[in-house]
């Protein structure tokens, strides 16, 4: 006679899942990108770059010297580092060593790795608000504590942010300097030099996340916060901040090439933690970047900063001709993004399934806000959308604004 075997335990599944893990959430934008995969809805939700712009002639060309110079050490595994030749060329554009260079697959990983190395539970992780969605994704499962900064047009308030610093001991700042995710906006070079003193006195680490500093189609440029630091410093191995970019915005996004610029701790950190993350970044892809830094990179930012010039005009100019009064508006000078302030009482999360059936989708401003608030507000982004596209699609959203405004 057999014995039965014991019923297996009931396993509560969810239960067993990191407090961490738990503290996870899905990305508003991802989920809003889901309902916008009908064909016939305009979508002015995600911040794809124009496909229509990519290189693809220059990316196959290539990836065939790729190939013919490298050969099989193109395929192969490679340092985690990455490859030295990009390194090398990305170092000497900010003027530093290679060594304080770490690639990494995309800038969203950058951001996951320095969250890794960086953030303590309960350290405190202050924020513009609003601020960019997936900074707070890839912080969040660290369980900083946030603390966000008022922002206006000219950027982070570093008036505010100076009062925070009196009474708040912080661990570092995230900021997105140049035509800020979500708004558009770009900090003034007063408050570029500012912040960097201020951060540098009281002992913050500060983040400068500048994947569309290259993409600026008006007015003049100011220096990069990492650029201050080292004049500041005078030493990339004493420079309290932080550069993150990319070359998806500029070249190719598909090829997840991105980087980190840092002080020789802080690399050294990144490196074990992208060690246990992916190893490194795909060889070939980073060779293929490298093949098209000098001689593609160029011609292609000026294609399509007048690209998106042109769509940045004409959406602003379909919105102050056919939306309701009282809605406000930032005026970009370059990136990817505006930023549309409604009447108070108009709930944009609310608003979108509506949008939706008018054949438009935008993304609801709330989540870019920390700790909440940003209900009347809502990103619209002009790159991946043609200018009939625009058209129709600003005319849609403002009749939906007018009808929810009972106009």
């Amino acid at each position: 006679m057999t014995t039965p075997s014991p019923a297996p335990l009931a396993f509560d599944l969810d239960g067993t899942l990191s407090r961490r893990a738990r503290s996870m959430t899905a990305s508003a934008i991802r989920e809003i990108l889901k309902v916008t995969q009908q064909p016939d809805v305009i979508s002015f939700a995600g911040g794809l770059p124009a496909p229509e712009l990519f290189p693809l002639d220059e990316v196959r060309a290539a990836s065939n010297r790729v190939l013919d110079v490298y050969g099989p050490a193109a395929l192969q595994y490679s340092t985690t580092e990455g490859h030295a030749p990009l390194r090398e060329w990305i170092g000497a554009q900010a003027g530093i060593p290679a060594r304080n260079v770490q690639i990494v697959t995309g800038s969203q990983q950058g951001l996951d790795l320095l969250g890794k190395v960086l953030i303590d539970e309960g350290d405190v992780v202050l924020v513009e608000a609003p601020t960019y969605l997936g900074a707070l994704q890839s912080f969040q499962p660290y369980l900083p504590r946030y603390v966000q900064v008022p922002t206006d047009e000219g950027g982070i308030d570093v008036d505010a942010l100076e009062e925070v610093l009196k009474t708040t001991r912080a661990k570092l700042l995230y900021a997105v300097p140049n035509f800020q995710n979500p708004t558009g906006r770009t900090l003034s070079a007063e408050r570029r030099r500012r912040l960097v003193e201020l951060t540098a006195q009281h002992g913050v680490l500060l983040i400068e996340d500048d994947p569309y500093g290259q993409l600026r189609f008006t007015g003049e440029a100011a220096p990069s916060l990492y650029s201050l630091g080292l004049d500041l410093h005078g030493d990339a191995d004493r420079n309290h901040v932080i550069y993150s970019s990319s070359f998806s915005k500029t070249l190719v996004p598909g090829l997840r090439d991105a980087w980190v610029q840092a002080a020789a701790p802080i690399i050294n950190k990144l490196i074990q933690a992208k060690q246990g993350a992916d190893l490194h970044t795909p060889t070939f892809n980073q060779m293929i970047i490298a093949e098209l830094v000098d001689s593609v990179l160029p011609r292609q930012i000026e294609r399509v900063r007048q690209a998106y010039g042109e769509r940045a005009r004409l959406m602003l100019e379909r919105i102050h001709a056919d939306f309701p009064a009282g809605v406000q508006t930032t005026t970009p000078e370059g990136g990817m993004f505006l930023w549309l302030t409604l009447p108070q009482g108009v709930d944009t999360q609310a608003l979108l399934p509506r949008a939706v059936q008018r054949k438009v989708a935008y993304v609801p401003g709330s989540p870019f806000y920390a700790l909440g608030g940003g209900e009347n507000t809502m990103r619209l982004s002009y790159s991946n959308a043609t200018p009939e596209q625009i058209t129709r699609g600003i005319h849609a959203l403002g009749d939906t604004l007018r009808e929810a405004l009972g106009l």
